[in-house]
């Protein structure tokens, strides 16, 4: 009798061989498919035609319903606070029609512009008497954060600027999980939630997208020279949002209890394509303990595996993943300098589940043949999964101009597989 998906994921995190290879799509920020791309696998499936709803707009990921999740063989689901990156309820949805032509559901309350060039504004909270706060090209698929940094005076600066969204949350907050959890205990697949307030630096969230007059230190550029000029703010910038994170996670965990097996930590990206953004040093001092007390908390406390993304040529700074107490990293961007799956795996593997990386997003899924692909996924998943430790995923999200013929390839090598 063939393991279920929650079988195969104890497998896959105690470093067994699972029966087969346990695949997630759409189940995090970091692991889902472009709109146009889930419209499309629900035609190619013969699934019933209707707008994929937006789920989150900012990289413009769509839901992967019950129907597709069964067809595409997923192991994997995802839970996602209620509002999505600009605060704005994920309900009321309506039909909307893209710059591509694609009509689509965003939420009720999603308003936006058009500025002369035709390009698509998008505003905090959809409230379009303040400035936008994202846009989307007219040529794009996806929008980008726009730059409303204020001029910075140190004099003035306080922590509790860049701390407006990482409040305490609410009992409607708690209520909202609690229904969460219950709307999946029965649903035999692993569960990740992605719970919100433990990101640290992550450089999608610093512009503050959702907030209609974010204060503090903003900019991207601004922020990068902050870790290196005004470390100590951001130590303590990281020390107040932990403890706040912890607070909340106590609350959560005692509405959802252990129907939750993973908790989505962090998307800060750590590595370029060719080196890290920061020195191992750097890191040990300015993340590592904010990161240990958050995973510690969980582990301590909870059944909870931690997941980590980071994007790039991080293998100097895998030692220190793995110290700071993250379970899963995400994922293996396979063509960047340092991370070769082979040794990647055997110098890590028992340490880590690797969570991603099963096809390079940027060369082969993009620009390759459908041959390649699959030779691709087949080689990958050989590695990777070679006594468990190991979920599929592309190297980050399934953009909208990937050739589907290749998306379809992937699915049949796994099939295969």
């Amino acid at each position: 009798m063939a393991s279920t998906s929650r079988e195969n994921f104890n497998k896959t995190i105690n470093h067994k061989q699972p029966d087969k290879v346990v695949i997630d799509f759409g189940a995090t920020s970091v692991t889902g498919i472009h709109v146009l791309i889930v419209e499309r696998l629900r035609e190619f499936y013969g699934l019933e035609k209707h707008p994929v709803k937006v789920i989150e707009p900012y990289q413009m990921l769509g839901e992967i319903e019950t129907d597709l999740i069964r067809e595409m063989d997923i192991d994997v689901i995802g839970l996602f606070g209620e509002k999505n990156m600009f605060n704005i309820r994920n309900s009321d949805w309506k039909v909307h029609r893209t710059l591509w032509g694609q009509e689509v559901m965003f939420p009720g309350d999603f308003n936006y512009t058009y500025n002369s060039n035709g390009d698509i504004l998008i505003y905090p909270e959809g409230d379009t008497s303040v400035p936008p706060s994202a846009m989307c090209p007219k040529s794009g698929y996806f929008f980008d954060a726009l730059d409303r940094q204020e001029p910075v005076d140190d004099s003035t600066l306080r922590v509790e600027d860049n701390l407006e969204e990482f409040g305490h949350i609410t009992d409607h907050d708690i209520d909202f999980w609690k229904n969460q959890a219950e709307s999946v205990k029965n649903s035999g697949k692993v569960v990740v939630a992605s719970l919100g307030g433990t990101a640290l630096g992550d450089i999608a969230l610093v512009p503050a997208v959702g907030l209609k007059n974010p204060k503090g230190i903003r900019g991207v550029e601004e922020w990068y020279v902050s870790t290196l000029l005004r470390e100590d703010f951001i130590k303590e910038l990281y020390n107040r949002q932990t403890d706040i994170a912890i607070e909340n996670l106590k609350k959560i965990y005692k509405v959802t209890g252990n129907r939750i097996d993973v908790a989505f930590i962090c998307g800060t990206d750590f590595g370029t394509q060719n080196s890290t953004f920061c020195s191992p040093e750097t890191y040990a001092r300015v993340w590592l303990p904010y990161y240990k007390k958050v995973n510690d908390w969980i582990h301590h406390n909870t059944g909870w595996k931690t997941f980590k993304h980071s994007c790039g040529a991080i293998e100097p700074l895998m030692d220190l993943f793995i110290e700071s107490g993250f379970d899963i990293i995400n994922p293996v961007q396979i063509n960047a300098s340092g991370m070769d799956p082979g040794l990647l795996k055997k110098k890590y593997g028992d340490r880590c589940i690797f969570w991603g990386g099963g096809v390079d997003t940027q060369r082969v899924f993009a620009f390759g043949t459908p041959a390649q692909v699959r030779d691709q996924v087949k080689k990958q998943c050989e590695i990777l999964n070679n006594n468990g430790g190991f979920v599929f995923n592309t190297v980050h999200n399934i953009q909208a101009n990937v050739p589907f013929e290749n998306v379809i390839s992937m699915m049949e090598a796994l099939k295969e597989l």
